[in-house]
């Protein structure tokens, strides 16, 4: 085989077949708090698609058959998903690829970073808890993203806040602007089914979630008499007056709208018992961008220009704990990603070619031979990858928006057995490349400080320390309240110097290198600000 030469242009089929595999491509993430169901509505969406055949029921510490998505030992033992997993599948010709976040607040910090990574969002919310905390950070870094959103009211077979309520808290609280798409019939003990305002019809809900699609009624003009002999008279009428104040009060559904992240559908449900979740899936399918464009620090990156490129939104180590593996995962933003093609590097300048590149389906992984815009790759790393990292055809591309944020937990790490230090620096080395949590070390004394947005991150590096690097460490507290990375207008200073020589034993350097300064109060930090004007302080490590 000769060398093949690549055009400048691709022939007229390629490029309407590239074109079509770009159009069918739909990559989104679900977020939500915990326990809001958003594990369980990641399996039905993948029952639907046909990816599996019966969802694995999710019990926190009781788990009889792990939910599909949670694949990491811990995440088994706890009941709760600590890293984001891609699932793909098709449903309706079209391309679907999952990122499962996780909802429990420690873990926020992988959540933002693969929130940089999908072209659409949904946001699930509990019919009794209603708009949550979590929720509400994960909603505003969608807002400022402009990330178009569906929200899904779930749990709908429970008792929960009125359906009006719930509409009013997601606008208030959230800052979005909404339109039901579907409406509910009844709620909790009385809940009857749904009326789907986006394709007209009813869903008259059993109760068993062993039966996979639930009856379904076309019903497009609701003063048909029929409906009080469907649902009942009371129930009737209760519904008529509820789509008549929908009509009245939310604007009508404008795709436009939704695609620039300033209208959000909203459709009610019950995950477990499978729903109001082919409603979701079919709209979903329908409105839900195919790949975006995506900044980089040079220029707007489409994607359906021909040169590859994409970025690492995530690292994750020993997916398979028999063989020590590393895969950092790239979303495509333009261009095809073709195996054995060498790509560039950008931080490191080099060439590099990759000979089994991996698709998922949650731990499941198959080798590709060409993937497209939108799709998340798994590369195998042996040490090459960091968070942030571009690959492309040739350019020099950094592609922006993936920081680090300020710790809100510090701990000194320590060494337990001084027979494994090797080890235990390996394993630290790694897990922080993959965005576990953030390595400080002190200027002073070179002492190692770990970082982490929530007090579980420690336990889950203790244990994956033990487990995958064969590591025992112990933690001592250290009274930080802030990590601010430090920015000089002139290293060279007078200012500069004395803040470094004053606040020598709270300065530190990230990963990267980065001086970093650890304030002990938020007292402190304000004195600092007012006494060195020049020395600006972050909260994360990008900064314009």
């Amino acid at each position: 085989m000769g060398k093949h030469i690549i055009p400048l242009f691709l022939p007229k089929f390629l490029l309407m077949e590239f074109e079509k595999e770009i159009a069918k491509r739909r990559t989104f993430g679900i977020i939500s708090h915990p326990d809001a169901g958003k594990t369980t509505l990641t399996e039905k969406l993948l029952l639907f698609g046909g990816a599996i055949q019966e969802a694995g029921a999710v019990k926190s510490n009781k788990i009889k058959k792990s939910a599909t998505s949670d694949f990491m030992e811990i995440e088994r033992q706890r009941g709760i998903s600590v890293a984001t997993s891609v699932l793909a599948f098709i449903y309706k010709d079209k391309k679907i690829n999952i990122l499962d976040t996780p909802g429990h607040k420690d873990f926020a910090e992988d959540t933002f970073r693969t929130l940089t990574a999908v072209d659409s969002v949904i946001v699930v919310i509990d019919v009794a808890k209603g708009v949550e905390e979590q929720t509400e950070k994960l909603v505003e870094v969608c807002r400022m993203r402009n990330i178009p959103m569906i929200v899904f009211i779930n749990k709908l077979d429970r008792e929960g806040k009125d359906a009006f309520d719930l509409l009013d808290e997601v606008e208030q609280k959230l800052g979005l602007t909404v339109t039901p798409l579907s409406f509910p019939i009844g709620m909790g003990y009385d809940f009857k089914g749904i009326y789907n305002i986006y394709e007209k019809n009813i869903n008259l809900f059993s109760g068993n979630s062993k039966k996979n699609i639930e009856e379904t009624i076309a019903f497009d003009n609701l003063d048909n008499p029929e409906l009080e002999k469907i649902i009942g008279a009371d129930a009737a009428e209760e519904l008529r007056d509820n789509l008549e104040l929908v009509e009245g009060v939310y604007p009508d559904f404008d795709k436009d709208a939704y695609l620039k992240g300033e209208l959000q559908p909203v459709f009610f449900g019950s995950a477990l018992n499978n729903f109001g979740v082919r409603e979701l899936l079919d709209c979903f399918v329908n409105i839900a961008p195919s790949p975006r464009p995506k900044k980089a620090e040079e220029r707007l990156v489409k994607a359906d220009e021909k040169d590859f490129s994409g970025f690492v939104f995530k690292i994750h180590a020993n997916m398979d704990p028999k063989h020590r593996d590393r895969l950092a995962f790239v979303k495509i933003v333009s261009g095809t990603f073709e195996r054995n093609t060498p790509y560039l590097h950008v931080r490191h300048g080099k060439k590099l070619k990759f000979s089994s590149p991996n698709a998922f389906f949650a731990e499941k992984k198959e080798i590709v031979d060409i993937s497209y815009p939108g799709d998340i790759v798994g590369l195998h790393d042996t040490g090459n990858f960091k968070i942030g990292d571009t690959l492309t055809s040739g350019e020099e591309l950094h592609y922006k928006g993936i920081p680090s944020f300020s710790p809100e937990h510090f701990r000194y790490i320590n060494n337990a057995d001084p027979m494994k230090a090797k080890q235990l620096y390996k394993g630290i080395d790694q897990l922080m490349d993959e965005g576990v949590a953030q390595l400080f070390t002190l200027e002073m004394n070179g002492r190692k400080v770990i970082g982490t947005v929530g007090a579980l991150q420690y336990e889950v590096i203790q244990y994956r320390l033990e487990h995958e690097y064969g590591a025992k460490c112990t933690y001592e507290n250290f009274p930080v309240h802030k990590a601010c990375w430090v920015e000089a207008e002139d290293e060279n200073n007078e200012e500069f110097k004395e803040f470094k020589r004053v606040k020598q034993k709270f300065l530190a350097t990230d990963k990267k290198g980065q001086l970093v300064f650890l304030a002990d109060s938020p007292f402190s930090l304000q004195m600092t600000q007012q006494k060195y004007p020049s020395v600006k302080l972050h909260y994360t490590s990008e900064f314009e």
